[in-house]
């Protein structure tokens, strides 16, 4: 049977092992020295060869050979333990075996002393799976294990391990390789297989791989397997469909420099390759999310989950965008993944947001155009003109203005698609917005106040409990201060039109400097 790259390739001896140079310097003083520790963990995310040095730290402590270099990878013990054969070295699965009883097992066999070897090595792959009752069993035993036995724990996520089994461990933390190691790495690889590959197809492959060595040996595997002897760039981007941040890196480039077509052509050609559209959203956010931390943290390759040549081609981006820009661009996005949830057409939507961030024309809310206050041009000769004058034309101006005020609102605001956007809000910020939405409507729309219309007593409750964020969602919408009035059905149509007529006597009495009293 075909043995997959990564198995038949790894590493055998310490010099074998890619881009964890401080480590391996750290365990061949040990071994050269005798102080090697009882327990260690080794972290790092996937394929950074936690397993594989866990296996040569059991051949050092177990050869046989008589070369000071430990070990040798040729004696009996050595291909015993490669071969998975030998007894005094045991792998375990905490994924699969994460219960106290395989523990309280594990405890029971650490009594007895090693068959063939010197040491007794036990590795527990993914240990942050075990559960809780079985790291309390671990405990004891990891504390102070029998002088012949060592623990090697391994992890991707050392943060869910308890401290009382990570202050027992002498922790190892493994680093992402560098690309510049793994086309190294895989050159020699191609170079015994004879199979030839250009520089930039090597390059493609250790930029997906992202710093895992498994990750790109498997990228590497699916190129060979299609049966070429040579694999240029054009092949492996056909393997790969999408080229990971390279994708998003280039079609952020094609919105900032507002090229909208070219935009559009590489989405099409995304799609047309498998990616989902909804997917594609998500890991466009994620790239800007990049963007943005990469702007205010030096060393972001952890928290980004990345290696550092990427780290560097974002930041690199991130330099040429304002801080605006990504802020618009998240917002955008996420608001164009929120819709396509319910859409049948969810690329429609996506083209229709690129079209938008590509030609500057982030059209955050139709609303947030600020309104014009409504207020009369009422000009007169103050010599020729007494107040009895005034405050009839006054009264007449208001009743005019209170029906074009009324009507100007209606034009300029569509009060059904603002209510919806500000639930759409709202619910992101408290639950209690679902229980509100199909009970109430925006009734008006005046110069300082909105008007809801209730169903009932008990949503009214809810709106009120609500009215600071509903004041604030529509501040942020209409560009100004405005106060909640809610009322029942029947109160609506009276309370609005008072409010109205109360408002615009109130603005040109401040205006005329005059008292005006509504009848």
């Amino acid at each position: 049977m075909y043995t997959a790259l990564y198995r038949s390739f790894r590493p055998e001896v310490f010099d074998e092992i890619l881009g964890q140079e401080h480590i391996v310097k750290i365990l061949k003083n040990q071994i050269k020295t005798g102080t090697t520790s009882h327990a260690y963990l080794f972290c790092g995310t996937r394929g950074t060869g936690k397993t594989s040095t866990a296996r040569i730290l059991a051949k050092a402590l177990n050869c046989v050979s008589e070369d000071p270099q430990k070990p040798c990878g040729k004696c009996s013990n050595c291909i015993s333990i490669k071969e998975g054969t030998f007894m005094d070295v045991v792998e375990i699965d905490a994924a699969s075996n994460n219960g106290v009883d395989n523990i309280r097992e594990l405890r029971e066999s650490v009594k007895y002393p090693p068959v063939i070897g010197r040491f007794k090595v036990y590795i527990i792959d993914e240990v942050h799976m075990l559960s809780t009752g079985a790291f309390n069993a671990l405990l004891k035993t990891l504390e102070e294990p029998p002088e012949y036995v060592m623990f090697i724990l391994a992890t991707t996520e050392p943060q869910k391990l308890p401290a009382t089994i990570l202050s027992r461990c002498l922790r190892l933390d493994f680093k992402r390789v560098a690309e510049s190691i793994l086309k190294e790495g895989m050159k020699k690889i191609c170079k015994q297989m004879d199979v030839e590959i250009s520089e930039s197809a090597l390059g493609l492959i250790a930029a997906n791989a992202d710093g895992s060595v498994r990750d790109g040996l498997s990228i590497l595997d699916q190129c060979i397997s299609s049966g070429e002897n040579s694999i240029s760039r054009e092949d492996v981007l056909e393997l790969l469909g999408t080229s990971g941040e390279e994708v998003f890196i280039e079609i952020t480039d094609y919105v900032k420099n507002h090229n909208v077509s070219d935009a559009i052509l590489l989405l099409n050609k995304i799609l047309e390759e498998g990616k989902d559209v909804r997917q594609f959203m998500k890991d466009w956010v994620e790239h800007f999310r990049s963007l943005l931390m990469t702007k205010f943290i030096k060393n972001p390759e952890d928290l980004l989950n990345m290696s550092c040549e990427n780290v560097d081609r974002i930041r690199n981006q991130s330099e040429q965008l304002d801080l605006e820009v990504i802020n618009d661009s998240i917002i955008e996005l996420s608001k164009t993944l929120s819709d396509a949830k319910w859409s049948t057409q969810p690329r429609i939507l996506l083209e229709l947001c690129i079209v938008r961030l590509a030609t500057g024309g982030l059209v955050k809310s139709s609303f947030q155009n600020k309104q014009k206050t409504l207020e009369p041009a009422i000009t007169y000769e103050q010599n020729k003109v007494n107040n009895k004058d005034i405050k009839t034309k006054t009264e007449e101006k208001v009743k005019t203005q209170q029906k074009s005020s009324s009507e100007a609102v209606k034009e300029n605001i569509d009060k059904s698609k603002l209510w919806h956007i500000i639930f759409e809000e709202g619910e992101t910020q408290k639950c209690s917005f679902n229980l509100i939405r199909t009970g109430t409507v925006l009734k008006e729309v005046l110069e300082n106040t909105f008007v809801v219309e209730v169903s009932n007593e008990l949503t009214m409750k809810f709106v009120k409990e609500n009215a600071s964020t509903l004041e604030s969602l529509m501040q942020k919408h209409l560009g100004r201060p405005l106060k909640l009035e809610c009322y029942t059905a029947g109160e609506v149509q009276s309370k609005s039109q008072e409010k109205i007529a109360e408002d615009l006597a109130e603005s040109i009495g401040n205006r005329l400097g005059i008292s005006i009293e509504i009848e």
